[in-house]
């Protein structure tokens, strides 16, 4: 029976390398959590993607500070015309010009507008933060799946060998009639939908994998072995939620990001109101003219004030669309502000389960399988009963329940951090003082 156990062994895990690995290519392993986390800032997509948004933003700063910059222009004029005195044929007056222009003061229209591209270069710059903490989420969530995967697919063919024992021993049994042919169908039932299973959560090893290699920008890379983490910020005691929820709303990224954008739209708005002010110009001119005259300079220079007075409904309507687009922002600040409140909350409340009563429940559940394997190996060497192989997958699934329930802490710890823009030890350190 021992013989026949490691020989189906054996060939399950040959036929699970086999097909998962036979044709993928490998990172050379084993693959740690730091070092899957130090491609968070690795030139995937998502991130690319959030860099040009900031890189525009950035444009737009610049841009914003030009709008009062000098403008030199250099004219020339070809042309005839008939002087009012003298003869009256028609002679050449042609010109060129070189003329420098700077706007002095345009009573908040520049101001502005900088302030508007810098509050919005801000908020893409908290972007690219809210970006870099959602890749390290998703790191870690392939991560541990590839992990929980792995010791699924290792229950499943632990439960494989169980069944076709059961099976194989069904036959002899059936051949000596001491069971029916419908209930050696049922064991043989039961072992395909086994075989069924492993062989889903064989794929599954690959898919998570896959899904790894992408999320660190590797697609073509797919890892090997995988190092269980020891996970030490689990034990990590946490501040009362009273204290974490000011920390929040005063750095979360997204939310700051959103103030941002608000107080942009309104320096947009201001800009546009200032629309209706003056704009007081200085002008530096040097001309030389194909024909004199006592009413032209060769150098000048002078301020020009202009000064709307109507402009029709270009105006109006601009600020209107201006004053919209600001109430909806605030209104999205406030729903984010409620979205990231409730999520702080049931964050908090799941970390909190999962270091008290999940893993209270895991932990108890692994010491009783293990007990129960103990119980069962005995049995069977005295030969009083054969339930070994169903003890060792029960002892396995208990193990993957206790580590599913540590993964899912520490996303649930990574989420919380992600949410008060800043490490919990952090906050934890500065309460203390």
């Amino acid at each position: 029976m021992t013989r026949f156990l490691s020989r189906s062994w054996c060939n399950c895990i040959a036929y699970f390398f086999f097909q998962i690995f036979a044709s993928s290519p490998l990172l050379a392993g084993p693959l740690t959590l730091d070092t899957a986390l130090a491609t968070v800032e690795s030139a995937h997509p998502d991130l690319l993607l959030a860099k040009a948004e900031r890189d525009s933003a950035i444009a737009d700063v610049d841009i914003a500070d030009s709008r009062q910059d000098t403008s030199i222009n250099l004219e020339g004029i070809l042309r005839s015309g008939r002087p009012t005195f003298g003869e009256n044929d028609f002679a050449s007056d042609n010109s060129v010009r070189l003329t420098a222009r700077k706007t002095l003061y345009d009573f908040g229209r520049s101001s502005n507008t900088k302030l508007a591209a810098k509050f919005e270069l801000n908020a893409r710059e908290a972007d690219l933060t809210t970006m870099l903490d959602k890749r390290r989420l998703i790191i870690m969530t392939r991560y541990f799946d590839v992990l929980l995967a792995d010791m699924e697919n290792t229950l499943d063919r632990e439960l494989t060998s169980v069944h076709y024992t059961n099976f194989v021993h069904g036959k002899d049994r059936m051949a000596l009639g001491r069971i029916s042919s419908v209930e050696l169908a049922e064991l043989e039932s039961i072992y395909r939908d086994t075989v069924e299973k492993r062989n889903a959560s064989a794929q599954r090893q690959r898919i998570t994998r896959a899904m790894l290699a992408n999320a660190m920008n590797r697609p073509s890379e797919l890892p090997d072995n995988l190092e269980d983490p020891r996970l030490p910020d689990n034990q990590r005691s946490l501040p009362a939620y009273e204290n974490l929820l000011p920390v929040m709303l005063n750095n979360n990224s997204r939310l700051l990001a959103q103030q941002d954008l608000l107080a942009a739209s309104q320096k947009r708005i201001e800009s546009v109101r200032a629309e209706n002010g003056p704009i007081l110009d200085i002008e530096v001119q040097a001309a030389d003219y194909s024909r004199t005259a006592a009413t032209r300079d060769n150098l000048s220079a002078g301020l020009f004030l202009v000064w709307p007075l109507y402009q029709g409904n270009r105006l109006g309507s601009r600020l209107a669309r201006e004053i919209a687009q600001f109430n909806i922002l605030r209104a999205s600040a406030d729903k984010l502000r409620m979205e990231l409140t409730q999520a702080l909350l049931e964050t908090y409340l799941d970390i909190t389960r999962l270091q008290s009563t999940a893993r209270e429940a895991a932990l108890k559940n692994t010491e009783y399988r293990d007990l129960q394997l103990e119980r069962s190996r005995g049995l069977y060497e005295l030969e009083l009963k054969s339930n070994l192989g169903t003890s060792m997958v029960e002892t396995s699934d208990a193990k993957l329940r206790e580590r599913r329930n540590e993964y899912l802490l520490a996303l649930s710890i990574a989420s919380l951090e992600a949410l008060i823009g800043r490490p919990l030890s952090q906050v934890v350190d500065n309460q203390r003082k």
